[in-house]
């Protein structure tokens, strides 16, 4: 039997709003129409979808799964409708933007509101495995991501390029120093983020290449709570320069040169079949852009001349410092 679409869009709309009030006013449809196409969806299939009809509503197993199909269903559906039509005229009504940094989440918002001042943002800020996960369920439109893997899926628009550089408190000893010797890592408490984190998957790399053991390693997930810890004397952090606020109680040190490439690149991703719709192209754009205006502390960052950038695997695109 076929399926009807328009029951799948009933419960996805309710599984967004998470009430069926605000999802029946968002479709412009009355309440009971509403409930009735969700009821008529469970019945056919014999399928609860809902822990129980008081909101917040709460999606039961077999919901998020069919959630995270719909998802992507409706994506899909409005590329294929942007497809068919011609949409040169038309303007983006909202995006969701997935970060693993906030500083360039927001820059990237910046952009797309000078091009759009009545579009409707979202921001998520994840790790990037968690970024790139909302990418590929359709939960969020464009990604911006440290390092991605390559996977025909994805577009990718290089944004930036950042080095490492060390949070130390401010009365370490080497608060003052013009760089920081990477062999002091071996003396110190390391606080890190999670293991899936980008960042600290570069800062183990790079370790382990010159063969340094920190004393501890502590982790505390956080960008935040890693330099609260820092400026609290519990260790030293290592970040990206351009997750580096002003603190009184910090010091930001960069690495002593080695020979050795403690940089991470940063890319803006959309799933490929969506790379000519107008929002995409826009974010693309914007992207150039704020590659071009290269911030201050960030180098600039070029395409890795072997790899498309829908294709195959994302490779080192910096010099060595």
């Amino acid at each position: 039997m076929a399926l009807n679409y328009q029951h799948l869009r009933a419960f996805h709309a309710i599984a967004s709003a998470g009430s069926v009030s605000r999802a029946a006013r968002g479709l412009s449809l009355a309440q009971p129409t509403l409930s009735q196409q969700l009821k008529a969806l469970e019945d056919r299939y014999h399928v609860v979808l809902f822990e129980d009809r008081k909101p917040p509503l709460r999606l039961t197993p077999a919901g998020r799964e069919l959630f995270a199909l719909t998802q992507r269903l409706f994506a899909a559906s409005t590329v294929i409708e942007g497809f068919l039509k011609d949409d040169s005229d038309q303007r983006p009504i909202s995006a969701r933007l997935g970060s693993d940094s906030p500083i360039f989440a927001a820059r990237m918002a910046a952009g797309l509101l000078a091009r759009f001042p009545d579009l409707t943002i979202q921001v998520r800020i994840g790790n990037a495995r968690e970024t790139l996960k909302a990418l590929t369920e359709a939960q969020v439109d464009a990604a911006i991501v440290s390092d991605p893997p390559g996977d025909n899926r994805y577009t990718y628009e290089p944004l930036f390029a950042d080095r490492l550089v060390v949070a130390l408190p401010i009365g370490h000893a080497h608060a003052e120093s013009r760089f920081f010797p990477l062999c002091a890592i071996a003396q110190s408490r390391l606080l890190v983020r999670e293991p899936s984190s980008r960042t600290r998957i570069a800062i183990e790399h790079l370790l382990a290449q010159a063969g340094v053991v920190p004393t501890e390693m502590l982790e505390l997930h956080t960008r935040e709570t890693i330099r609260e810890g820092v400026a609290l004397g519990l260790g030293v952090g290592m970040f990206i320069s351009s997750e580096c606020p002003p603190d009184p109680r910090i010091a930001y040190v960069p690495l002593e040169p080695t020979g050795r490439s403690p940089e991470l690149a940063g890319y803006v991703v959309c799933l490929t079949e969506r790379r000519r719709t107008v929002l995409m192209r826009a974010v693309m754009e914007s992207a150039a852009e704020l590659r071009r205006l290269s911030p201050i502390g960030v180098d600039p960052v070029t395409p890795p001349t072997s790899i498309p950038r829908a294709g195959a695997r994302i490779g080192a695109a910096l010099a060595s410092a």
